[in-house]
């Protein structure tokens, strides 16, 4: 798009209450072009519907309107195919579209503004760009949980150690572990529904902050714009950014599930465990170092969650303190909105790739399970079956394996000559036995793994009709 100079006073909003010009710093800290005229085909919409509702009570004629929207039509060409000029004087997209419309349409153009402020129309163009860009994002999120589940699929009874505290736990399927990430995203997706349905009240008609004498109709331009509701309270309807806290929280926490997802790949793709091998296209290299292949997207991942985090408290912090109704300071929300979709947008496309692409090491991750104490918790329960309190069978068991460390013998040697087991104990240590045991609904074994991966399958499926 190509910028013309011009004096910067030529077409000030407020030129008739202002004799001179904005002092340099004040524009160059005042304009919100640069940012916020990603908005433009938001403005042009609600400036449309603004338009027709303007002649529907009365206040343009159908020459009026027709003029407008040929006007709003031309506009929206020639920002869309960057031949619109703009000038000094466009401090924002609201501006730029206005002043061009009028220059299009002459006093009919001029008529654009009636019976609204920028600070209902800022308001309402945001929530208009919010609802279509979180539905954006929840597409790609699906896609994420998509490759997770065709990936479970595919793994089939391959099977890894589970950990807590980054201590090899007990065996889980491969299925299971990946289904976990994916859960989690439903909640991402139920988060981001939310916030685009808090996002979808209309604020246009609340006017600068005490809405018009004018007989404007909220209600029709509301409908016209689909959105679901109208404001109660004009003062509310401006000032009002929690639907932006809304949308960043839940960006927020999709970016701390996808940190969660980048570390573990990070450690799985490292020698030390060597569970997974990367493919090519979704790694990098490294300038010096001839042998590397390194995870960068998974370290990015991880590394930008720390960036969504200081987007939502930066927000929070900005509007802790404002008085009613709107102050400039609420310029503040675009930014880092901005940055958060461009952000989750870039790392889910990004991660979906490397999780279709991803070669998983099955005997590594199995090799790595079968250690006989992470059977450690059956031999326990084997116990209980057999009615010993689980306090004394888990002492019992703990003792084998502090004997087993200490060098005494292996631990299926131990239970053996133990008092405390019959010969069937010493099977529950056999490789892939102690995932196979895994029986209670939502578990890591294959029965209530199988339940999961059909589950999760149609809870999918739910998620793409709603969005």
């Amino acid at each position: 798009m190509n910028q013309k100079q011009g004096p910067k006073d030529a077409k000030q909003l407020w030129r008739g209450r202002f004799e001179g010009a904005p002092a340099d710093a004040l524009a160059a800290l005042n304009d919100s072009l640069s940012f916020d005229r990603r908005m433009f085909r938001e403005d042009i919409e609600g400036s449309r519907a603004h338009v027709r509702m303007l002649e529907g009570v009365g206040l343009l004629d159908g020459d009026e309107l027709s003029a407008i929207l040929t006007a709003l039509d031309s506009t929206e060409t020639e920002l869309a195919d960057g031949t619109f000029e703009f000038v000094a004087s466009d401090e924002d997209i609201h501006t730029a579209v206005e002043r061009r419309v009028t220059e299009l349409a002459g006093d009919a153009g001029a008529k654009l503004h009636t019976g609204r402020s920028r600070n209902d129309q800022v308001a309402t163009d945001l929530r208009l760009w919010l609802r279509a860009e979180l539905a954006s994002v929840s597409g790609r999120v699906l896609d994420l949980q998509e490759a997770l589940l065709r990936r479970a699929v595919e793994a089939g009874d391959v099977y890894l150690p589970g950990y807590t505290h980054l201590q090899q736990a007990q065996p889980v399927l491969l299925a299971h572990h990946l289904m976990a990430h994916g859960w989690a995203l439903c909640r991402d997706i139920d988060r981001i529904f939310e916030a685009k349905v808090r996002a979808n009240v209309s604020p246009l008609g609340a006017g600068a902050l005490a809405g018009s004498s004018l007989p404007i109709d909220p209600h029709s331009v509301a409908d016209a714009l689909g959105f679901d509701a109208v404001f109660d309270n004009s003062l509310d309807a401006v000032s009002d950014r929690d639907f932006v806290a809304d949308a960043l929280y839940a960006l927020t926490m999709l970016g701390v599930h996808l940190s969660r997802l980048g570390e573990e790949l990070v450690l799985w793709a490292s020698a030390e465990f060597g569970f997974v091998s990367l493919d090519d296209a979704f790694s990098t290299g490294s300038s010096m170092l001839p042998q590397k292949k390194n995870p960068d997207i998974a370290e990015l991942a991880r590394g930008k969650s720390g960036r969504l985090i200081g987007h939502l408290t930066g927000l929070l912090a900005t509007l802790k303190g404002l008085p009613l109704a709107y102050n400039k300071d609420l310029q503040e929300d675009k930014e880092p909105l901005f940055d958060a979709c461009d952000t989750s947008t870039l790392v889910l496309s990004a991660m979906t790739g490397m999780v279709d692409t991803i070669t998983f090491n099955a005997a590594t991750m199995q090799e790595a399970a079968d250690s006989q104490y992470a059977a450690a918790v059956d031999l326990a329960e084997y116990l209980v079956c057999q009615g010993v309190p689980f306090r004394q069978a888990h002492a019992v068991v703990g003792d084998l394996v502090r004997r087993s460390l200490d060098g005494e013998g292996e631990l299926a040697d131990l239970v053996v000559g133990s008092d405390a087991f019959d010969e069937g104990a010493v099977a529950l240590l056999e490789p892939g036995a102690a995932v196979a045991n895994r029986r209670t609904a939502g578990g890591a074994g294959p029965a209530a793994v199988a339940v999961q991966l059909e589950a999760f399958a149609d809870q999918l499926a739910a998620d793409r009709a709603r969005g």
